[in-house]
Parts: structure tokens; sequence; C-alpha cells
């Protein structure tokens, strides 16, 4: 008789469990199970969006000349050598078999001011990259981006005519780049980034209150920059 009790209560426990199983849990037969696992909603799509705050050490000439021949010859030009500007940069891109990031990049370089004797100088620069990026397992990476820079001066004194006080200018802009990045956590990664940038300058013309002209033509600018942004992984 105990036999047949526990026989009975064994065959109810078994169907009231198979009865009360969740819905991905199937019976399989032969008192086996088929158990769906379903992981979608953790998997990363590979898409980010981020952010950077930027600190650039900017390098170029300024060359000063005039038709005037009351100029002062010996005040041709003036050299800057890593000047400190702090810009900003937004990024959107994708990551493609784990290692490579391919990403679009829209920032400004700053802005830079410089007064002297009665003149007044000031520069800012966007710019619009496209950069790729490999990623080391370390959190390590190297990159190399291509784009446009618009730099943008305005150039001032009293000796000046009235009129437009600033030019622009469109140039090709390379970079490479080297950083390191840490997740803080599933889907917010900190990225540290040093960048080597380079790109052309303005050439800016003014006239005289006397009728002369008087240029500044930039050339080269180089660009080191360290930057602290956080990217979120969708």
């Amino acid at each position: 008789m105990k036999k047949l009790v526990s026989v009975f209560v064994l065959t109810a426990l078994t169907t009231t469990v198979a009865s009360a199983a969740p819905s991905y849990i199937t019976r399989a037969g032969n008192g086996a199970y088929n158990v769906i696992y379903d992981y979608t909603d953790k998997a990363k799509t590979g898409w980010y969006v981020g952010g950077r705050l930027e600190l650039s050490l900017l390098n170029w000439e300024n060359e000063y000349s005039s038709d005037d021949p009351g100029v002062d010859a010996t005040y041709d030009h003036d050299d800057y050598s890593f000047e400190p500007v702090f810009g900003g940069s937004v990024y959107a891109g994708r990551t493609f078999n784990y290692f490579w990031r391919a990403e679009v990049e829209a920032g400004l370089i700053g802005q830079f001011e410089d007064k002297d004797d009665g003149a007044s100088f000031k520069m800012t620069v966007p710019y619009l990259m496209a950069n790729g990026y490999y990623d080391f397992a370390n959190g390590l990476y190297v990159g190399a981006g291509l784009g446009i820079a618009v730099p943008k001066t305005e150039l001032d004194m009293a000796a000046f005519e009235a009129g437009d006080r600033s030019e622009r200018a469109i140039s090709p802009m390379g970079a490479l780049m080297v950083g390191w990045t840490y997740e803080l956590d599933y889907n917010l990664v900190l990225d540290l980034r040093y960048r080597f940038a380079g790109f052309m300058g303005t050439e800016q013309t003014r006239k005289l209150d006397n009728g002369y002209d008087f240029t500044n033509d930039i050339g080269f600018i180089m660009d080191n920059s360290i930057s602290l942004g956080v990217r979120y992984e969708f």
C-alpha cells in the first residue's frame, strides 16, 4: 500500500510541475524537457555615440606683408608654439568584427586670441572628420582620420579701413590617434585620446586707411591634442 501511495504522489507532483512550467520549457517526451534561451535583449548592436572635451596645443606662423613702403619690415611674422586652446567634439560610429571601429566626428579646436600694439588677432577652427580605429584587447587603440577644417581668423587694427574683419578657409585635415578605453559599465565607456593633426590656415588681406594692402598669411597649423570623452554603446 505504501508503495502505491508513493507512486500516486510522485505522478501527481510530476503532472503539477509540468502544467506549471513556464512557456520557455516544453516537454520533449521520455521524461525530458526542452528549454529555450533568448539573449537577444543583451546583445550590443555595435553602434555608439559620444562626446569629448579637448585641450589642443597649436603651432603655426603668422606671416605679414604689405605693399605700403612705410610698414616696418622688421615685424614681418609672429611664431606661435604650443598655444593652449580648449575645445570639444561629438561623434557617432560603429564597431565591426570586434576590433575595428569607424566614426564621424564634428568638433571645434577652441579659440585663440592675441593683442599687440593696437592690433588684435583671433582664430577658431571647426572641423569634420571620418575616423577609423583598431582596438586591442587591453583597451589600447590606434587610429587615423581624414576630413576638413574650416579655420576662421579675425584681424583688426585702428589703421585698417572699415569692413569685414574675418576670413575663412576650407582645408584638408589629417590626423593620427592613439588612445585607451575603459568600460565603466556594460554600455558606458571612458575614452582617453591623443591626436596629432594638421591643416592649412587662412590668407587674409585688409585695406589700410592710406589705401595700401596688409596681408596675414597662415601656413601649416599643427595640432597636438589630448581629449577625455565618454561614449554610449547601444
